[in-house]
């Protein structure tokens, strides 16, 4: 892999301050989404980002974050890859991650790739026939890398990954746009040689790529970091400027 399955450090961190002002939505008909518009005067026409997330799904922190990139003028859906199945957050060390993704909470909700593939093309007709998206940006966090990574072949032409897992070699050796990871200098997930194994990758397939590494942090600071420690609070800020960079200038 490129990076390792998820873990107890998926779930763990901080709720974030704000006041969502998205709307939610049925993707499909059948899948919880949360749209974040931008100001017409900002917007950056027939362009999108399609966040999706970490194990906690759609909750406070994804919300205030895909209005944050709306602010920004990208029009932002985020999906419920889990089927309304999201795992709540700081679960107990003992937490079962094979069984929930292998069968769901209640044994007939799987989170594999052969049900949440269908979920993310839903979402991508979504924001191409509803929404107008010509140009599409795949933000992926932790659990939601790996479908990035699998959807560039579907209509995302630029990712970003926050802090990855599950993403295998072959999907990483497959994507066929521009890429950027931030990463945590504490991560047992995505840890130094997996960064190097993916760095390798991504220079063999001759994309453009970037990988930032931000120190003194762990596994889900960009999503789920505590805000109120000055180092942790940067490094959020920083990876949310790095995605938006990133995006502006490989997608605009």
């Amino acid at each position: 892999m490129a990076s390792n399955a998820p873990r107890q450090c998926c779930t763990v961190g901080v709720k974030f301050d704000g006041e969502p002002t998205g709307t939610t939505i049925q993707v499909g008909g059948k899948y919880e989404g949360y749209i974040a518009k931008p100001a017409p005067d900002t917007e950056h026409k027939g362009v999108g980002l399609l966040y999706i997330p970490d194990v906690i799904g759609i909750w406070q922190n994804s919300k205030v974050m895909a209005d944050e990139f709306a602010a920004r003028g990208y029009l932002t859906l985020v999906l419920d890859i889990f089927n309304g199945d999201p795992i709540p957050l700081n679960r107990p060390a003992d937490f079962d991650f094979v069984s929930w993704a292998t069968k769901g909470s209640t044994g007939d909700n799987p989170h594999t790739k052969e049900f949440v593939d269908p979920i993310v093309l839903e979402a991508i007709k979504t924001l191409k026939e509803e929404y107008g998206v010509t140009k599409l940006g795949g933000l992926g966090y932790c659990f939601g890398a790996k479908y990035v990574a699998r959807h560039y072949k579907d209509g995302i032409d630029v990712g970003y990954f926050a802090h990855p897992s599950y993403v295998d070699e072959d999907e990483l050796e497959a994507i066929t746009g521009p890429l950027s990871i931030a990463a945590a200098e504490t991560d047992g997930i995505f840890p130094a040689e997996k960064r190097h194994k993916s760095e390798e990758i991504l220079k063999k397939i001759g994309v453009p790529y970037q990988i930032n590494l931000y120190s003194g942090v762990s596994h889900g600071f960009a999503v789920r970091g505590d805000l109120s420690k000055k180092l942790e609070k940067y490094a959020k800020e920083q990876a949310f400027l790095q995605a938006v960079a990133w995006f502006d200038a490989h997608l605009i």
